[in-house]
């Protein structure tokens, strides 16, 4: 065989193994998504038999993915930041203003907060997971910055918000939002979003 047909042998052989991982990846995500359910349904310490019937997969899948509990608690954490800040530039591309892209982005950041007070009850601090409290604003608050900017470049939203402060007033507005029903922290929090609008001349 020549070094010709070994390279066009080897990328055959790649070409082919292509499919196989990213049937993989959407199978990860798939555990995940399961996983996050039943998360918010039952907390983190849920079995592990719940996550594979609601993932339709048996339990050895998820420990071969997932070894241990906090192995899947960071994952599926991550899972949902990430899917959070990959959020920001397709709303600010999609929707009818930065403002509206911010509110929409903003409602999603509302819903990761308020829905994974399971997640947020292991993140404690000395829970072993003090590295997650990083990724999270790493990874959120450039994005919540962006849009901030693009808002405030628009001329839609005034021009003193720090885009740590926001997210931080937001966090405090969520505080309470799964103990008491009568307290609606999506409303708060849409007074909140009306409130950055730029003041206009009258």
């Amino acid at each position: 065989m020549t070094i010709r047909d070994e390279g066009v042998e080897q990328a055959a052989r790649q070409k082919a193994a292509r499919p196989k991982r990213a049937d993989a990846q959407r199978n990860e995500q798939a555990l995940l998504d399961a996983a996050a359910a039943v998360f918010v349904r039952s907390g983190v310490e849920a079995p592990v038999r719940d996550i594979a019937a609601e993932a339709g997969v048996g339990m050895g899948t998820i420990y071969r993915h997932f070894p241990t509990r906090a192995d899947l608690v960071v994952a599926v954490y991550r899972h949902q930041v990430e899917a959070c800040a990959e959020a920001g530039p397709v709303l600010l591309a999609q929707a009818d203003s930065p403002h509206a892209a911010l509110g929409q982005w903003i409602n999603l950041f509302v819903d990761f907060l308020v829905t994974k007070h399971g997640l947020a009850a292991v993140l404690q601090p000395g829970g072993g997971f003090d590295a997650l409290h990083s990724y999270f604003l790493d990874r959120l608050v450039p994005v919540c910055a962006r849009l901030l900017s693009a808002a405030i470049d628009a001329g839609e939203i005034r021009a003193d918000i720090d885009a740590l402060e926001l997210m931080y007033g937001i966090g405090n507005l969520c505080v309470g939002a799964g103990n008491d029903p009568r307290y609606d922290a999506r409303r708060m929090v849409g007074l909140l979003i009306a409130g950055l609008r730029q003041s206009r001349p009258a």
